[in-house]
């Protein structure tokens, strides 16, 4: 036996016993990471020195000469053309190519050959052909208004930025993470930009209580509407909301309120564009994806990355370093973790028996690129938070990488949503079963931390329904006024509410909310493109709902607040949660976290008096109720009430609590 592997296994296996079945899967997942650690940086240093190809590759200024790299090895030529040039090739911007680093192209200029903001490409030549392409490495790319036309920049401004503020302390404590998109997060029918963002949005995130921001769509993509998720300039961060200093000055903003920000990043696959991406760029389909039929990835209409390839580890190790060290991110979502775990990319696939999560059809190329991404980034920033977004339940994922795991901090816990997408479509809430319910909130595995949420930005994209919609449909429209009693409404916000409160506490590590839902904002996104007329009416965020004294939509923005102000002060997510009353006929549910009783009445026609719940002997303080008036709820019970427990004769002289339940009515006694 192997002790070196069997140690490091050992508290894998006690989480879950499932997994000695697969021992022998596991203990080579573990040496084969260990072996490509090994043979990418020698066995002599640590996995962020070799995660620096931005430093290497790419446009730099040094030692009064700008030195531009490239990797291209199936080229024949290449020359950097732009303003400096005339757009012409000239032999003077001719690259060499050191015919002993691999395919690895160099030109060094005089520093007047180039200044800040020029447009720059590189024209690459190879056996039969050739063609413009953006640097693999630039670090600032712009459209031209006029033409459309997509262009590396060179950014050397006179002042760069200079960082004012610390990033926050506080790793390991409960994540509140506001899900954001900096383009559409503005009221105005437009793109909104970085300083937008920095001086409207971030103080309304700090005021309700979220201490993450998870930004969407930075990396530079093509397409507006591909939601940031088509990346072709893996190391710009998108001009269309700014400066890349501006994109500092956004996170320094964050970091003084407190917030942590972490970015969406998307490797799991590229954009298939040719001219602005990587497809192609040296004349070969296959320099950093698959060759044939498995470099397509065809649902979502993009190449798929090589994870087996030393010099696409280089790249992509070298991103995750980049935008931690440059821009001073706090972390990372990796986006479509379950489409590079597997061949067939999670597409029809259930996932119910675990050896499909161990068979041929996983990637285990992309298993190690994972497992050393997650041991970079903790290298780098221990503080870091690396975070899944896996729906196949892959075991390991979220588990240390020294106990033989993947080792993300967390995982996503998307069936949440879904379950809430299956009981608002299929299910009259009469008929809902609290039981049923309860065991989907809280079915995770219990050796890894998770991050809850009822809605994302999934649900909120044209096609699909928000919790809201779903609730009210149309009659938001219309019947939102304070002083309007309409029943679809009031149902609406009641449901709303407990949806979102027993998401919360019943969460495992970590809460997650996409902008503008918090309030239900009442309406879908959809970005301009051919089919709406390229309108960007619902590419913003009407924030003006919330504010508004005569519309309901500020009750939903109260409670959010104080929800989140409640599971902090108590330490709610940090407890563990212990089930203590279900009644699936009542539709009653008490659960039980760090001393404090979280009750719900879901009906939504019976109103309990006098109703017996066991609980611990002594006093107990009503200090929150979904049913309050700022709230949007009825009033029907009075604020700090007090309850003694009660011996019941009935039942052996069991203490409980008799209660008030109206309906459709979330409760808290500590």
């Amino acid at each position: 036996m192997n002790l070196q592997t069997e140690a490091p296994l050992q508290r894998l296996f006690e989480s879950d016993s499932l997994l000695r079945l697969y021992e022998d899967v596991l203990k080579r997942r573990l040496n084969r990471a260990r072996e490509m650690e090994n043979q990418l940086t020698g066995g002599k240093t640590g996995l962020a020195d070799f995660a620096s190809g931005h430093e290497y590759f790419g446009l730099h200024f040094r030692n009064n000469e700008w030195i531009f790299r490239e990797w291209a090895p199936h080229a024949t030529a290449i020359y950097l053309i732009g303003d400096m040039t005339g757009w012409q090739k000239r032999g003077a911007f001719a690259m060499e190519r050191n015919d002993s680093a691999d395919g690895v192209w160099e030109i060094r200029l005089r520093e007047d050959a180039m200044k800040h903001k020029d447009h720059y490409k590189l024209l690459v030549c190879w056996h039969g052909g050739q063609g413009e392409r953006i640097p693999a490495y630039s670090r600032r790319v712009v459209q031209d208004p006029d033409t459309k036309i997509f262009s590396a920049q060179v950014w050397r401004p006179n002042t760069p930025h200079q960082w004012r503020f610390s990033k926050p302390a506080g790793s390991g404590q409960p994540l509140f993470i506001y899900e954001a998109h900096v383009g559409m997060a503005q009221e105005e029918g437009k793109v909104g930009s970085y300083r937008e963002f920095a001086d409207k949005i971030l103080p309304r995130i700090a005021a309700a209580g979220y201490n993450m921001i998870q930004l969407m769509a930075i990396p530079e993509h093509p397409y507006y509407g591909s939601f940031g998720y088509h990346v072709a300039n893996f190391f710009a961060a998108s001009s269309r909301f700014g400066t890349p200093d501006e994109l500092k000055e956004l996170i320094d903003a964050a970091h003084s309120l407190g917030l942590k920000v972490i970015m969406d990043i998307v490797h799991s696959h590229s954009a298939n564009n040719e001219v602005e991406g990587l497809s192609c760029f040296d004349g070969t389909r296959y320099q950093y994806f698959h060759d044939g039929a498995r470099g397509f990835h065809r649902a979502w209409d993009s190449r798929c990355f090589d994870y087996g390839k030393v010099q696409v580890l280089h790249f992509l190790l070298s991103n995750c370093r980049f935008w931690l060290d440059e821009y001073r991110f706090d972390g990372f979502r990796f986006d479509g973790i379950t489409s590079m775990l597997y061949l067939h990319h999670g597409l029809g696939d259930a996932f119910r028996f675990y050896e499909q999560y161990f068979d041929k059809s996983v990637d285990e190329d992309a298993v190690t690129y994972l497992t050393l991404a997650n041991k970079l980034i903790h290298e780098v920033c221990p503080d870091a938070v690396s975070i899944a977004e896996d729906i196949s339940g892959m075991p390991g994922l979220a588990f240390p990488n020294d106990e033989g795991g993947i080792g993300f901090d967390y995982r996503f816990a998307m069936g949440i949503p879904d379950l809430w997408t299956r009981l608002l479509k299929e299910t009259p809430d009469e008929r809902w079963h609290v039981g049923y319910m309860f065991h989907e909130l809280t079915d995770r595995r219990k050796d890894e931390k998770t991050i809850s949420y009822a809605e994302s930005h999934d649900q909120a994209i044209v096609g699909d329904k928000t919790v809201i919609f779903w609730l009210m449909d149309a009659a938001m429209y219309d019947h939102m006024g304070i002083h309007d009693d309409h029943l679809r409404v009031s149902r609406g916000i009641a449901l709303h509410k407990l949806i979102r409160f027993i998401t919360l506490t019943t969460a495992g590590s970590g809460y997650l909310n996409f902008m503008g839902n918090e309030f239900g904002h009442p309406e879908w996104i959809d970005f301009p493109r051919e089919g709406n007329g390229w309108s960007y009416h619902y590419a913003r965020r009407q924030w003006h709902l919330a504010d508004d004294p005569n519309l309901k939509y500020q009750f939903l923005s109260r409670f959010d607040r104080d929800m989140i102000a409640l599971a902090k002060r108590f330490n709610i997510l940090e407890s563990p949660l212990r089930l203590v009353h279900e009644h699936n006929e009542d539709m009653v549910i008490v659960f039980e976290r760090a001393g404090t009783l979280f009750v719900f009445n879901f009906h939504p026609s019976v109103s309990y008096t006098d109703y017996r719940i066991e609980a611990r002997q002594g006093k107990y303080c009503m200090i929150f109720n979904s049913d309050a008036s700022e709230y949007g709820g009825d009033n029907r019970l009075v604020a700090d009430q007090e309850h003694w427990t009660l011996s019941d004769a009935l039942h052996d002289h069991r203490h409980v609590l008799s209660l008030y339940l109206p309906t459709r009515t979330a409760l808290v006694l500590r």
